[in-house]
Parts: structure tokens; C-alpha cells; sequence
């Protein structure tokens, strides 16, 4: 049994057979063959490595002629390792007798002689990184250009790679991948997002274990204390099959306060909004007792397709969840495309610092028939129900009203042909830089609602990568430099009477609850999982007590010392539920 350590970003544990995703991409899951086919499967992989014989002489050749005979050597030892008759035989008994589909057979293999030479001295557990070539060489010529995607898993299994894009995280499907583990990643960063999103347990900055593991082996994933077990122990299984059970009885407690309103003790009603990635998370917004939804993000129509979305793509997705919600509002936010969410296939020149570059409503501007498209979908949208749009990124006045000008003259065009909208459809932006915050008393006169995307608020305050598992335990929630921001910002929006929310991991977590209800904050939008203990919560305190609490956190000058502190202050909450 192995326990890695990484950073929990999506909480929940569960327990299920590892399918395995490398750097290149390869999905290798445990797959058998039918007898029938066993002949057809074997002379698939003859020719496997009969290929990848002529790639390795190849680049034998190539390398000597460059360099010469001493790192041609190199290649000649692949050579013998494809070419051992001791592997050769394993191989094919694995396909002929245990009827294993070649690809299974190959990673299952050579990683267990890999395994092998890991375990002995340092110059001969080189040899491992050979064995993983080679492995690597073998699956693509067996592969070719049938490379499986996540979306095509028909089988419970907890994903198992290397890194996952926001676009391959929100291809998952929910009904067989039970979570994931990515050896990459950070606690902010989006892929993080998508699996909270999703509802399924996520580590991610494990560090290097892919190679590992191979597909069909037992795995646990804790996303509550960020761990993956691998091979775990029949103790340590029942141990989760325990906790599995009490989450189970917990989500049932939980759910008698669905119709209950998110009222503190001394009356203060509190608006729990739902943020969603995908029409279908509306649902689970609803059946949880969200107040609407407070960030509908649109990214998912251009990450789930090769395809820039029509209009027609847009309004069908945001008219099925206004209409779901029967009058509820929802704040739909413009795209936010750009940094680590671009779709490989629609990545601009590559930036130095994406972060800091074209993403957002500065991409949005520069593509003006783009943003036109998704603001004509979103006002049809208004005319069906309670539409706000929010603009992200906004950092300086005229980034926002060049978006509003680029709104009026949508719906000057609407009008123009007759198609119905809210011309008073609520306009609102996002604060997530430190200039947005700091000059919100000028932005504030020209929206109707403010929503603090805590996020990016951190990773720009901080000037920390919040997909780098490298400075993640920078990226902190807790900073006083962030909260300090944060409050200035809800005092703003309160001296304007404009209303403001707070979006992001933040608004999720319970730890946070009394802090951001004691600033002054009274709407929420969370992820729809979270729904109910943030609603606990709000149930469970009154604002006076909040506001004492939020007073004592921001005197604090330590990220460390202010965790503790709102830790420690959530303990003590006694229990509310709907009985």
C-alpha cells in the first residue's frame, strides 16, 4: 500500500479501479479480447513491435552518424529489451491465455519490469526510464491514430494523469469516472474548478506516480485530506467504505434543509445562489434550494468543441436553465476564455505570461464578432426570465464601457429586427485584480451589481500561479492582503446600495462563511455540492457574531494565524438541520 500526498480541490472520497491517462494522452484501461479475436490481437502487436523495431533503428542510425557509437548504444539497448524473448513470451501469453487487450498487456507488463529495476541501485534503476520508452513507443504504434478520450468511458473508474485541461476535466463523464488524480495542478487552478463543478472527488500536485500504476489496480481517492491510495489494504478499504457510508448519511441530513430558507438566527435572510460549468448542474442547483444562480460559466461551448458555438449553440444553452429555474435570477458571465482554459486547437500565439495576457473581456473585445454572438444569445435569453450579464476581468473603466457600448449596439440590432429582450437586463462586472478593487468607487457608478471572483483575486494579489503545484501553498484564501481587498470591496458596493456576491472557492468552503457573512456579505454563490452546509451554516449563526468574528480575522497580520482562527470557529457551530 502507497499513500501520496497531493492538494485536495474537490472534496469527497471514493474508492474504484485506476484507468490510467500518461503525459501523451494514452487512456489504457483493463480491457479484455474475445477468444475469437485473440489470433487478430496478437498479430496486431507483432506488428506493433516490429514498428517500433524500425523507430528505435532509426533513430539508432540517426544518433550514431550525429554523435556516435556511444550514444547510439542507447538505442541498441531499447533494441534488446524489445527483443528479449523472456518479454516477447510474457506478452503474448498475457493477450493468448488471460485474453488481455494488447495495449493492457504492453503498459501492464513493462511497468512491472520497470517497477523491478527501480528497486535496485541507482546506476541500474536508470534502466526503468527505458522500459517506460519503450512502453511509450509500443502503445503508440498499437494506438496509431485511435487515441481514446475520456468522454468515451463506459466503466466505473477514478482517472488517473499526469495533468488534465479544463477542457478534458469537463468531458468527464460523471456516471463512470468517480474522480481524479492529476500529478500536475493547483488549488485554484480551473481544472480544480471543473471537478468541484462536477461534484466528483479531485487531488491534484500529487508529484510524479503515474508510471506507477497501471490500469485495473485498486485505488483510493480521498478528496477531503487530498491522498491517493494506491493498492490499498483490505483494512484501509473498509475503513473508506465506513466514511463512504457517512457522507451518505450526512448528504441525507443535509438535504431536509432544501426547503428551508438560509435565515440566520437573528433574521437576516441570506441568498445562496448556485454556480454551474453546464445547463444539466441547474438541476442539482434546484434540488439543493439554491436561491438562483450567481455565476453561469459559458466556457464549457467552446471547451467540449472543436467548433466556435453558433448563436443558436448559446441561447439553447441559456435558455434551458432560465427556464428551469421558473423566474429564479441568473447571472450569466461573458466568456472567459484565454490562459490555461484555451482549447489547444484555438490557442492564440503562444504568451509569456498567459495569466497576464489576452484572456477574458480583453479577448472578447479584440474578437468583437465573438463577443457579439454570445451577447445577442444572452439578451434572447432575457426575454424568457431574470437574465443578468457579467463581464470578467474587468480592470480598468474603459475595458467596461467599451463592453457596454458593444451591448447597447446588440440590442439596438435586436430591436431593429423585432427580436424580444430586457432592454434593462442588469449589467454587472467581476473584481478579480487589485485595480478593480481598488478603483471600484469609479466602476461602481456604472454597473448594477458587483461579484468578487476571489480566485484570480488571490493568484493577482498574490502573484501566484494558481495551477502551479509549485507556490501552492502560497495561493492562499486566508492572506490578510486578500480579505483586506475583499473588504473594501463589499464596503463599496454597500455605501453604493449596489448588491454584491462573492463567487470562487471561497464562497464554497464553510470555513469562510461567518468571515464573508461578518464583511457584510448576504448572497453567496457557491457550487451546487455545497449548497447545503453553507446553508447550515447561515442557519447556524447570527450576523452580530459574524461580525465580531470578521473583525478579529482582519486585526490578524498571518494567512496561518486566520485559518486557524475561522477553523477553529466553525468547530464550535452547533448543528442545525431541517428537523
Amino acid at each position: 500500500m502507497l499513500k501520496l500526498q497531493g492538494i485536495a480541490v474537490s472534496p469527497g472520497v471514493t474508492i474504484g479501479e485506476a484507468l490510467v491517462l500518461d503525459s501523451e494522452g494514452f487512456r489504457i484501461p483493463r480491457r479484455f479480447v474475445e477468444r475469437s479475436a485473440v489470433d487478430t490481437e496478437l498479430a496486431r502487436l507483432a506488428h506493433a513491435v516490429a514498428e517500433t523495431s524500425r523507430e528505435v533503428e532509426r533513430n539508432r542510425d540517426a544518433i550514431r552518424t550525429e554523435l556516435g557509437e556511444q550514444y547510439a548504444a542507447i538505442f541498441q539497448a531499447h533494441l534488446a529489451m524489445l527483443h528479449d524473448q523472456r518479454l516477447q513470451q510474457e506478452l503474448q501469453s498475457a493477450v493468448r491465455d488471460r485474453n488481455w487487450w494488447p495495449e493492457y498487456a504492453v503498459s501492464r507488463t513493462l511497468r512491472r519490469y520497470a517497477k523491478v529495476f527501480q528497486n535496485l541501485d541507482n546506476h541500474i534503476s536508470q534502466r526503468a526510464h527505458d522500459i517506460y520508452d519503450i512502453e511509450k513507443s509500443l502503445l503508440r504504434n498499437l494506438l496509431g491514430q485511435r487515441r481514446e478520450t475520456l468522454a468515451a468511458v463506459s466503466q466505473p473508474v477514478i482517472v488517473l494523469a499526469h495533468n488534465l485541461t479544463p477542457s478534458e476535466t469537463a468531458n468527464l463523464d460523471r456516471r463512470f469516472v468517480k474522480g481524479f488524480a492529476t500529478e500536475l495542478g493547483g488549488p485554484g487552478s480551473h481544472t480544480a474548478i471543473v471537478a468541484e463543478g462536477l461534484g466528483i472527488p479531485a487531488v491534484v500536485g500529487v508529484g510524479p506516480f503515474v508510471a506507477d500504476v497501471s490500469g485495473g489496480e485498486p485505488v483510493i481517492l480521498d478528496g477531503n485530506q487530498g491522498l491517493i491510495i494506491l493498492q490499498p489494504d483490505e483494512e484501509t478499504i473498509a475503513q473508506y467504505r465506513l466514511e463512504e457510508e457517512s457522507a451518505r448519511h450526512t448528504a441525507a441530513r443535509l438535504d431536509r434543509l432544501r426547503d428551508l430558507p438560509a435565515e440566520t438566527t437573528d433574521g437576516v435572510r441570506i441568498q445562496i445562489m448556485g454556480n454551474i460549468e453546464f445547463p444539466s448542474e441547474v438541476e442539482q442547483c434546484i434540488s439543493r434550494g439554491c436561491d438562483g444562480v450567481g455565476l453561469y460559466r459559458t466556457e464549457f461551448l467552446y471547451l467540449t468543441s472543436r467548433l466556435e458555438p453558433t448563436e443558436e449553440d448559446h441561447f439553447e444553452a441559456y435558455s434551458s436553465v432560465v427556464k428551469a429555474l421558473g423566474g429564479k435570477p441568473v447571472v450569466i458571465r461573458t466568456l472567459d476564455l484565454g490562459a490555461d482554459k484555451m482549447r489547444t486547437e484555438t490557442k492564440p500565439e503562444e504568451e509569456r505570461n498567459p495569466c497576464l495576457g489576452l484572456r477574458s473581456i480583453r479577448l472578447s473585445l479584440r474578437q468583437l464578432p465573438m463577443f457579439r454572438t454570445q451577447l445577442r444569445a444572452v439578451l434572447r435569453a432575457s426575454a424568457l426570465g431574470d437574465v443578468r450579464v457579467m463581464f470578467p476581468l474587468v480592470s480598468t473603466i474603459v475595458e467596461l464601457r467599451q463592453a457596454r457600448m458593444v451591448l447597447a449596439d446588440v440590442m439596438e440590432d435586436l430591436a431593429e429586427h423585432g427580436i424580444a429582450f430586457n432592454p434593462k437586463m442588469p449589467v454587472g462586472m467581476m473584481v478579480e485584480t487589485p485595480a478593480a478593487a481598488v478603483m471600484l468607487d469609479a466602476f461602481i457608478k456604472e454597473v448594477d451589481f458587483v461579484s468578487v471572483g476571489t480566485n484570480d483575486l488571490i493568484q493577482y494579489t498574490l502573484a501566484v500561479d494558481r495551477g502551479n503545484k509549485e507556490v501552492a501553498e502560497l495561493y492562499n484564501a486566508c492572506d490578510p492582503a486578500v480579505l483586506r481587498l475583499l473588504r473594501r470591496s463589499l464596503d463599496v458596493a454597500a455605501a453604493a446600495g449596489v448588491p454584491a456576491n462573492v463567487c470562487g472557492q471561497m464562497s464554497g468552503s464553510v470555513m469562510f462563511t461567518q468571515l464573508l457573512l461578518g464583511m457584510g456579505l448576504r448572497q453567496l454563490s457557491v457550487p451546487a455540492s455545497a449548497i447545503p452546509e453553507v446553508k447550515q451554516v447561515c442557519r447556524s449563526v447570527s450576523v452580530a457574531d459574524c461580525r465580531l468574528i470578521a473583525e478579529n480575522a482582519l486585526a490578524m497580520d498571518g494567512a496561518r494565524e486566520v485559518k486557524s482562527y475561522l477553523r477553529d470557529q466553525l468547530r464550535r457551530l452547533p448543528v442545525q438541520t431541517g428537523a
